[in-house]
């Protein structure tokens, strides 16, 4: 079971360090070193990555570190059980690609059967946890660290805890009712009732273990050794599709070449099917076909362009599924979503809706994920951003006791009425992934790595922050405005508090449903970014989470 006590409070994710000490320490939400940076949403994850970079390590050290660490800090978010994707910069050959780290569905998945009810919560939603695979695959053959360092912070987290912070209490009392009716209530609930109080500290010592013990055996443990025998009895137990044959097939990621656009004289990079990133090159693409003085997020008429640009790149990506995995797909030039002819036909229309004071109906459900985002760069010009997730909020709400993580629930992420779709449920399919983890280079130099939690939100936060960063905000400010996203179906969430009151009013007089969300809100993504500037690495962690920027010290 996990442990708390209430000797130090956090508010918003400022620790205060005794009852009787008032002083209050932030998180630091922007960093500047000239050694490196690292960005993620929470600040103890953050230390993990600087403490790698600190003791010599490269970017994928700190960044492996960064990631097990979010798996202890973060378990509303992601986990050792969930799915990791990164994009990678190596500078000593330059090398830009992807290490798709997609989970597969069990196989002993019922094709298209599973109920709404199963694949939302419970073992049978779970999908292979890629994770673990993942991030000892990028250690191995691009890191300079052995697994037990990375680990190390991860460890220490799980066995001595971490202050839990007014996010993680909301969210706990959030979803008290799933908590408390699946096994993950006996560990992530104080004495498996209710949630722990802001400020207690919560320790993870199941969880401690299962690290400890892949610092010892490996991460191959995890899928063919003693944590995989106890993943199968656990799902045996309790009806999950999940077996040891599934786990002994360890799911290595697939090594991708990224996507890439132009757009404000620079070049972006950013990753491919089954991730999001073909969304954001077309929004990009779309951006670009307009001056630059429409693009401004802040101006009506720019968040009425910018409304219209993420709800049809959201429509074309649900319109035109793409998984390299399964069948390659040769399109024309003028079909290909990615394609600048594209986006130059699909930009007339907007020009003339914009004009018509229209707006297209279309029907789809809104997807309500939950992710975590992390941003590396190191001295050498090395390059990471990474997003993994255990999708939904709190995952499948299911945790084997003895290992202590979260199950993901990956198996709401698939297509389940046409048969044709490439992420349609059948055994060992790939579910959809909303993630862009994203570089963008600055001529022959990185200049920006950048991503987001958020599912459908992931693209159009990270695309709000490219806008301004082009119009010469500063990083912080650029990553605090306030941000709105269109759904498919015409349904635009906005910081509505933040923003001038006749663009709320611009967007319904066009036909848009206006959904008016908190100043802050957790539903429109959190991005973490770091960038280069000269000699300067600069780092900036979103203000709407728990996150922190740090790098070493100079």
């Amino acid at each position: 079971m996990a442990g708390s006590d209430t000797g130090a409070s956090e508010q918003g994710g400022h620790l205060r360090q005794d009852p009787g000490d008032h002083r209050v320490v932030h998180p630091q939400r922007v960093g500047v070193s000239r050694r490196g940076m690292v960005s993620t949403q929470h600040y103890h994850a953050t230390n993990a990555g600087a403490e790698l970079l600190t003791a010599g390590g490269n970017a994928v050290d700190a960044a492996v570190a960064a990631a097990f660490a979010l798996c202890v800090v973060e378990p509303a978010a992601c986990g050792i059980g969930g799915q990791t994707m990164l994009l990678l910069h190596l500078a000593a050959d330059g090398r830009k690609f992807c290490l798709d780290g997609a989970s597969r569905a069990p196989n002993r998945t019922p094709p298209g059967e599973l109920g709404r009810g199963a694949r939302l919560r419970g073992h049978r939603a779970t999908t292979v946890p890629s994770t673990p695979a993942v991030l000892a695959h990028a250690l191995k053959h691009y890191g300079t660290r052995s697994l037990a360092e990375v680990l190390a912070p991860a460890i220490r987290l799980a066995e001595h805890g971490y202050r839990i912070s007014p996010l993680q209490h909301h969210l706990a009392r959030r979803e008290l009712k799933y908590l408390k009716k699946h096994s993950a209530g006996a560990i992530l609930l104080k004495d498996g009732k209710a949630p722990y109080p802001i400020g207690a500290r919560f320790r993870q010592p199941a969880l401690a273990r299962t690290l400890a013990r892949m610092a010892e055996a490996g991460v191959e443990d995890f899928y063919q050794g003693d944590i995989a025998r106890a993943i199968h009895a656990d799902m045996v137990a309790n009806d999950g599709l999940l077996r040891d044959d599934d786990l002994a097939r360890i799911p290595w990621p697939t090594e991708r070449r990224p996507l890439a656009t132009h757009f404000a004289h620079k070049r972006v990079f950013t990753c491919p099917p089954p991730g999001a990133g073909r969304t954001l090159v077309e929004a990009l693409n779309l951006l670009a076909q307009f001056p630059e003085a429409a693009r401004d997020p802040d101006n009506p008429r720019g968040a009425l362009l910018l409304a219209h640009v993420i709800r049809r790149a959201n429509l074309d990506r649900a319109d035109r599924p793409e998984d390299p995995a399964l069948f390659a797909q040769e399109l024309e030039l003028g079909e290909d979503i990615t394609h600048l002819d594209y986006a130059k036909r699909v930009a007339r229309r907007i020009k003339a809706r914009l004009l018509r004071g229209e707006a297209r109906a279309a029907a789809a459900d809104a997807m309500r994920g939950e992710t975590t985002h992390l941003s590396v760069m190191d001295a050498a010009g090395n390059v990471v951003a990474l997003t993994q997730s255990i999708e939904r909020v709190f995952g499948s709400f299911t945790v084997c006791p003895t290992l202590g993580f979260i199950y993901n629930n990956y198996m709401s992420a698939f297509e389940y009425e046409d048969m044709a779709h490439p992420y349609y449920l059948r055994p060992n399919a790939v579910p959809w992934a909303s993630v862009a983890p994203t570089i963008v280079f600055r001529g022959n130099r990185p200049w920006l790595a950048i991503g987001s939690p958020g599912s459908e939100r992931i693209v159009s936060a990270i695309l709000q922050v490219l806008l301004r960063l082009e119009r010469g905000a500063a990083p912080l400010d650029a990553v605090e405005a306030p941000r709105l996203h269109c759904s498919v179906d015409g349904k635009v969430a906005l910081e509505a508090a933040r923003m001038r009151d006749d663009i709320p009013l611009l967007l319904a007089r066009h036909g848009f449903d206006i959904d008016p969300r908190d100043p802050y809100s957790f539903y429109l993504g959190c991005v973490q970014l770091v960038l280069r500037e000269n000699d300067d690495f600069i780092g900036v962690a979103d203000p709407r989470r728990d996150g922190s920027a740090r790098g070493p010290a100079d």
